[in-house]
Formats: structure tokens, sequence, C-alpha cells
């Protein structure tokens, strides 16, 4: 059998259990045993300490090797327990702490010496008993609550909570609560158990004590054991519970007359509930001596004093004194039980201070009309005031201030206006018809007072314009079935009710128009004017009479050129039809005006294209003569271009080089040859014509006679070729260009002049020159 022994302070005194024990008897039942837990204490400082020994009664002692599993040995925490493997004792290594790990659960085998597994495994659990080793905690250092002042007994304020960390089976975690300390008198109460604070007697006033401090304890084992504080601070919410009132009986103030809005003087009060709560802030209430509404009382949200305020003028010539008759009180209501005042009312007595006073219009602004147009001296209004200070004896008088236009003029005396001029309605100052002028009056006091006024004269307007027909001029078809004739608008100065709706009319006076014309309204400003069968062409000269809505209307005769014209189907007329053509009349002067530009433009630009050209011509015949003048040094000749081979064309006339029947069969010019751009350019006269072959038989002839022309030319410089032959004679087109080989020979050439061109032709000179 399993021997399992318990260890305990004191002598060891295994006992021996055997949890794998054979039933004797033929047939062998197994049963298991249940192991009850081994209970240890925690914090055991005697260690290594047994706990138990097991035991299999399977072989002999000394055969059997025992070993144990699970937290605390081969999990974490290791090394808690062991076990010795040939005896089977358990023994604890290390400190237990119940509140880390309150019990562990082994397994414990049995094996013979070869390894093999003797037993099934068995359960073993310790479980760790727990010890007063924690103190208890407040949740909070310091507990906050409210509660109204006057509250009633018993009425709750808070609950202070604290917590332990022992097991909460023993007494380790029963905790107890108490108050240390809170003042005198005691007004409040702790439950030992829960820890709710709540009020005890009655009495609580907030003008006393605002606040209450307590101090609080909480101790395990049911109040005898390890111990915490914590504070609680309570306060008092506040309550309507004191009345305001006015620091005095009666108060002294002086009030300015003729001003309104200033402040007259402060009624001060005093409320001892909390400031700025509406327990505290005073409203204030007059209660009689103000019938007309002139005074209000406000309140300063600083100080809570009642501000005394003129809202309306005083008048010191008809009230000297008010004596008015004030309450105050809170914005919340006063709590029953609390005590009346004896100063909930005072007297406020103003004296009104007599000023020198501003004139007073009697009515102002003042506004009137008049007909536009009026006349200069016309009366416009009677701008009066009156001096309220009917004590004094003072003197008025009337001025401009504002009067944008010079219009109106103010007799300094009685202030009545009048215009000095005809005022133009076409005035930036006429705004809707109206014009804006102040008007000043003063009095004789000193210091002077004055007063403004506000004059508004309305221009009524008058049907003083006819109206006027636009366009004057237009175009219609001649054929009435087409186009839409001619659209005429009027136009009036006046304005409204005086212009629109307009009336046309052809002139009465000549009422054969009606046989070929008609108009119709189009709407209230417009008509179209129509023709009844085809006219001719050409322009028509028409006479229409327009007339306003104005009250007595205003009406005009006018003329109107019509011009008619053939016109296209969508009824536009033609180019150069009849009616631009007769006469011109039917062309306006705009039209008369652009055509007449576009002439004399066109002649400038004509002007500065041959001017251009000229400067050209000089410049191109200088620059010629300045090459062959000033630059002998280096060059013989400036040229222009060498031309670009048989595809230029533009540098020689190639019609030089063509036979002159093929140049007559071309239709070409037999003329001058045109002037090279390599020859100078000068004033000489042209050489006369050369005559051409009349026949093959003179051809051969022809480059003679063309190099003798060539030399002969004028035109030409004395170089030593002429580039202009006639024809090369038969069997070659081009022959040799030299004129070296001319019949004239080097002997009849003069080359003195090359001594002029520089030191680099003076050789050349010297050769060639005659010696």
């Amino acid at each position: 059998g399993l021997g399992l022994s318990t260890g305990v302070p004191g002598p060891w005194r295994p006992s021996i259990l055997f949890p794998w024990r054979r039933t004797p008897g033929l047939g062998r039942v197994r049963r298991a045993w249940v192991i009850p837990p081994i209970s240890v204490s925690e914090n055991h400082k005697r260690i290594p300490f047994p706990l138990v020994q097991i035991k299999s009664d399977k072989q002999p002692l000394g055969g059997v090797i025992y070993s144990i599993q699970g937290p605390g040995v081969d999990k974490e925490p290791r090394g808690v327990f062991s076990i010795d493997k040939f005896t089977g004792k358990v023994f604890l290594n290390a400190m237990l702490d119940r509140e880390k790990t309150d019990r562990f659960r082994l397994r414990a085998f049995a094996l013979d010496l070869g390894g093999s597994t003797l037993e099934d495994p068995t359960d073993l659990e310790i479980v760790v008993v727990d010890q007063n080793d924690n103190r208890p905690v407040f949740q909070q250092e310091v507990f906050n609550g409210r509660v109204l002042e006057g509250a009633a007994p018993g009425t709750f304020v808070m609950r202070a909570e604290a917590t332990d960390a022992d097991d909460p089976d023993t007494d380790n975690a029963a905790l107890r609560y108490s108050i240390l300390a809170q003042g005198s008198p005691e007004f409040f109460s702790i439950d030992e158990r829960t820890g709710e604070i709540r009020t005890v007697q009655v009495g609580l006033d907030r003008e006393v004590v605002a606040v209450y401090n307590l101090s609080l304890q909480v101790a395990d084992m049911s109040g005898d054991g390890l111990t915490a504080t914590a504070s609680a601070i309570i306060t008092l919410d506040d309550v309507n519970d004191n009345a305001p009132e006015f620091t005095r009986d009666q108060f002294f103030l002086e009030a300015t007359e003729a001003v309104s809005g200033v402040d007259v003087g402060r009624l001060e009060v005093q409320d001892r509930d909390l400031p700025g709560s509406p327990n505290w802030v005073a409203r204030f209430t007059i209660l009689e001596g103000d019938p007309d509404g002139q005074f209000t009382v406000r309140t300063d949200p600083k100080t809570n004093e009642g501000v005394l305020s003129v809202v309306k003028p005083l008048d010191h010539e008809s009230r000297e004194h008010y004596q008015l008759r004030v309450s105050v009180q809170n914005e919340a209501p006063l709590q029953a039980p609390a005590p009346r005042t004896t100063r909930g009312q005072a007297m406020v007595n103003v004296h009104v201070q007599d000023i020198n006073e501003a004139p007073l219009f009697h009515e102002n602004p003042l506004r009137t009309s008049l007909a536009e147009g009026a006349a200069p001296g016309t009366p416009v209004a009677t701008f009066s005031a009156r001096d309220p200070d009917t004590q004094q004896l003072q003197r008025l008088s009337y001025s401009k201030d504002y009067d944008p236009e010079d219009w109106l003029q103010v007799d300094a005396a009685t202030g009545r206006i009048q215009t000095q001029r005809v005022l133009s309605p076409a005035s930036p100052f006429l705004k809707d018809g109206w014009y804006r002028a102040i008007i000043l009056v003063s009095d004789d006091a000193s210091p002077p007072r004055t007063a403004t006024g506000t004059l508004s004269v309305e221009i009524l307007e008058v049907n003083d314009h006819a109206p006027v027909l636009a366009p004057l001029a237009g175009s219609v078809c001649s054929e009435p079935a087409r186009g839409s004739g001619l659209l005429l608008g009027a136009t009036d100065e006046d304005l409204p009710p005086h212009g629109a709706p307009f009336h046309f009319q052809l002139s009465p006076r000549t009422p054969e128009l009606a046989q070929n014309w008609s108009i119709s309204q189009v709407n209230v400003s417009h008509a179209r004017l129509r023709l009844r069968h085809r006219l001719p062409e050409g322009l028509h000269r028409l006479s229409l009479l327009l007339r306003d809505s104005g009250q007595p209307p205003q009406q005009r005769e006018q003329p109107l050129n019509v011009s008619v014209c053939r016109c296209a189907a969508d009824g536009a007329c033609l180019p150069g039809a009849a009616a631009l053509r007769g006469g011109g009349a039917g062309v306006s002067l705009g039209a008369l005006l652009v055509v007449l530009g576009s002439v004399i433009l066109l002649l400038l630009l004509i002007l500065l294209v041959a001017l251009l050209a000229r400067c050209r011509r000089r410049s191109r015949d200088k620059g010629l003569l300045h090459g062959l003048q000033d630059d002998l040094r280096d060059n013989i000749l400036n040229y222009d271009e060498q031309g670009g081979g048989e595809e230029d064309q533009d540098a020689y006339d190639l019609s030089q080089l063509r036979h002159p029947t093929e140049l007559a069969a071309l239709g070409g010019p037999l003329g001058r040859p045109p002037l090279r751009r390599d020859a100078p350019s000068g004033r000489l006269p042209g050489p006369l014509p050369r005559l051409l072959p009349a026949s093959t038989a003179d051809i051969s002839t022809a480059p003679l006679q063309g190099l003798e022309a060539a030399d002969g030319d004028p035109s030409v410089p004395p170089y030593d070729t002429a580039l202009i032959y006639d024809y090369e004679g038969d069997g070659s087109v081009a022959g040799t260009l030299s004129s070296i080989l001319s019949s004239l020979g080097d002997e009849d050439q003069d080359y003195d002049y090359l001594q002029d061109w520089g030191p680099r032709f003076a050789r050349l000179a010297d050769m060639y020159g005659h010696q």
C-alpha cells in the first residue's frame, strides 16, 4: 500500500496512504483512492517542509521510483515542490502566496526500477491557507460629495469603498468603515459595512460652513485587523435662503435734463447666498414714482448693484424732482423657511439739473413737394423751431448746413425757405425724385446750442418734353408681302407717368400718306410702318406725329426718310438696290465717313509704297558708288550675287541667250536688255538698240557684232567679260565667253587705272599699262 503523511508545525508524524492497494482473493478489483487536499499555510518560512509521503504496495521497499508533475514542479512556478523518488516524500521548497496561487494540482507516478508503470497516475491537490498579510485599500484617496444646505437627517451624501486582497471568505477580508474626525458638531455618519455617508442632524448652513472635511478609516478582521485611511470632502450646495437687502433705506441722485441713455447712480445691495448663482443675482423693480417710464434699473453682474439710468430725456422745466420706490429680489425664488428682510425696498430721490437745451424743430424731418422747373423765389417751406428753455429769453437763428446744389435760400430769422435758382432735372443729387438738405437752428445762449433738421423736397414731374422718334431713317421692301416693315421707337425725357405709352400717327397734315403707308402699335414704346401696296424704289419722305401720355400730353411731328428697295426672299435689301442709288439719301453719315476714310487710307498706302521704292533705289545706287570709290585696297568691285547656275532665273535674263527667232515665237519683248546688277548704275544714256540678224547667213557674224556692241555699251563696266551674247554660231550653242579673244586685242585696252586700286594691282598696271 501507499502511505501518505502530512506535514504540520511541530514534530513530523507521517501517515502512510496506499492509493494503489491490491485486493486479496481470487479475483482482483482495482479501485483508485481519492486523496483529500493537503493544506499548507502561505508565507511558511521553514523550508524545505515535508508535506506528504506516498507509497505503492506492488513492490518491496526500494523497488519503486516515485515522481510528481504539474504547476510548481515542472511548470511555472517551477521548483516549489519536489519528491524523494525512493521514499515518496513530497517537500515544500518555497514560500507560498495565496494572492498569487491559492491551490496546486499535481500528479503522482509510481514506476519500477526498469521504468515501467506500476500504477495509474494519482492526483494530488495542495491548498494554500490564507493569512492576513494584506491591508485594506480605499479606491480613492479623496472622496468628494455634495449635499444641499439645510438637508434633512438621513440624506445620502456619498459612498466610500475599499478592497482587501485576502481571502474574502475569511475574516482577513472582513472590512469595517468608520469616521475618525469630522469636527464639531457631527453632522455626518458612515455605515460600517457599506461605507455610505449620510447626514445625521439638521443645521447645515452654507453661509456658516461651506465645506466639510472628514477623515475615514477601514479595517479588516471585522475592524480589529489592518487599517487604511482616506479623506471625504463634502460641499454644501447653496439654496436661496437669504433675501437680498438694500444697504440704505434712501438714495439721493442727480440727473441732467434733455439727455437719455445715461447712468444716474448705483443702488447697493447685499446677499449672503453664493455669489454668481441665481440665489444671489438681484433683480430691481421700480414700484412707483415713474409713470412715464423715464427710468430703468439694471443689475451690474460683477457687483450685483442696481444701476439707475435715464431712458427718456428729462425736462427740468416740466419736473424738477422724482421720488422712486424700488424693490429688489433674486432670480431664484426664496425658500419658504428663509427669514424675511426689512430692507427689500428703498426710496430713490432724483433731482433734475437745468441746462441750456438745444432748440427743437416742430417737425423733423420736414417733407414737402415742388414742381420741377420752379422759378427762383418760389416758396418751399417754413422750417421753424422752438426753444425748450422757457425760463430763459433766447433768440433763434437759421442757416444751411447741407445744400449740394445751392438751390435753397433760408431766412435766418424766420426759417422760411425759398428757391434761389432753377434746379436741373439732371442733378446727381436728385435721388428717386427727392432733394435733401440739412438746416441748422441755434440759440444765442452761452455756450450756444444747435439743432439739426432734415428737409426733403419731392420734385414733382411735369410733362414738359415731347417724345422723340428713333430712328429717323430706314428701309422697307418695295413689295408689301416681303419683309417685316420698319420698326420705329420713341423716347421721352419725362419720367412716368408723362412718358409711355406713346401714340404713333401719320401726319394729319398730309392725308395722302395713308393711301400708301400704314402704321400699327407694337407695344407702349414701338410701332411698325408698312407699305399698303407696291411703290417705286427710291427715297420717300414721310412725316409722323408722336404723342405721349402726360397730362396735358405733349406731341411732336418729325420727318422720316424711308428707302424703298428690292428685297430678297428673306426681306433683306439686295446690294445695289435703287434705294441706295437714288441720290444717296438713304446712306447715313457714318457710312459716308467710313467710305471717305477708306479712300484716304488707300491713297496714303500708295504714297508710302512709292516712297519706299524710291529710297531703296537711291540706297542701292549709293552702295555701288561707295564700293567703287572708297574701298580700293582689297576689292575690285562689290557684287551682290554671282548667280546660281542654270537653275538661277533671277540673277540674269536668260532670254538673252535664246535665238531671236525663239523670242519672236514666244512673243517676248525685244527691247532694251535689263541692266546688270554687277554694273555701276549711272545716269548715262542707253545704247542704241542692236539690229537682229535677218537671216541665218548673218548669224555667223553675230558673235562679233555682239561683242563689239557689249564693249561699246556704256552701261556695263570695262571688265574682261560682256556676259551678254545673242548667238554663238553654228555647231555650238555656247562658244567662248571671254573678251580676251576679241578682235580688239589687249593692246587696245588701257590698264593704267589699276594704279588707283591699291598696291596689289600696281604690278598688273606695270605689266599691262602703257610704258
